[in-house]
């Protein structure tokens, strides 16, 4: 089982997506943007030191089947050259797999993480081009338990972190209604997790003044070993979504 896999199919909020000019600069600016992430992953996860290790390496479609649910949600505000954003995720899966010599394996993670950051637009003059520096925190509750019932033997383990996170965010005109943003964020600085980081990439297409359909990548990845748990897991792929901004 894959831990944090919940982030491969859900509603979600991109890092944020280009916001619209308003005729009042000093006003407030908001947006939200649900997507679908078709992300597969691997990665190994322990829940405890006594526990077996679970290694994993699954495409999107083999991730779905095992999905139970998951929910995340980004809202981004600015006001002139100040930005802010939170995110909240909550999502639970199940999977199963096998030990040498094929002993059945059966895991379940519960995960829910929050975001906040805040940050300065540095490039703020030029046409066609802006940039964002930021800096906050991600708390993590991580959850998981493995059995293995041939043995009768079943383990779990949770964990509560908070990382450091800086990030940058580049966002250019392509044309009248096309769009690109570039995200990248970096953590953990073994504060919380060893490392975490996340990149994303999106092209853009405003349908309206407030809304836009995006089609992009994401990839995410997080080193977490402490007090026995082990969490090591990359997810990566397409993602495609819609941003409401008022």
């Amino acid at each position: 089982m894959h831990p944090l896999r919940p982030f491969l199919y859900a509603l979600a909020l991109t890092p944020g997506l280009p916001l619209a000019q308003t005729p009042d600069a000093a006003a407030w600016r908001f947006q939200v943007t649900p997507y679908v992430w078709m992300a597969g992953s691997a990665g190994d996860m322990r829940p405890t030191a006594q526990a077996p290790t679970l290694h994993s390496h699954k495409s999107f479609s083999e991730i779905l089947n095992h999905l139970d649910g998951a929910f995340f949600l980004h809202a981004t505000a600015r006001q002139q050259r100040f930005v802010a954003l939170g995110d909240v995720t909550y999502a639970s899966l199940s999977d199963a797999g096998k030990l040498p010599p094929g002993v059945s394996i059966r895991g379940k993670l519960r995960q829910t993480s929050i975001s906040a950051l805040a940050g300065y637009q540095l490039l703020h003059d030029h046409p066609r081009h802006s940039l964002d520096a930021l800096g906050g925190v991600r708390f993590w509750h991580i959850r998981t338990s493995v059995t293995v019932p041939a043995l009768q033997r079943r383990a779990s383990g949770s964990a509560d972190w908070v990382d450091p996170v800086i990030a940058v965010r580049l966002r250019s005109q392509l044309a009248p209604r096309w769009s690109s943003l570039l995200y990248a964020d970096v953590g953990g600085f073994g504060v919380g997790a060893r490392s975490t980081w996340q990149v994303m990439g999106s092209l853009n297409y405003a349908l309206k003044d407030n809304v836009h359909l995006s089609l992009g990548y994401r990839h995410l990845a997080v080193d977490y070993r402490k007090n026995g748990m082990l969490l090591n897991i990359q997810q990566g792929g397409p993602l495609l979504g819609a941003t409401w901004q008022f």
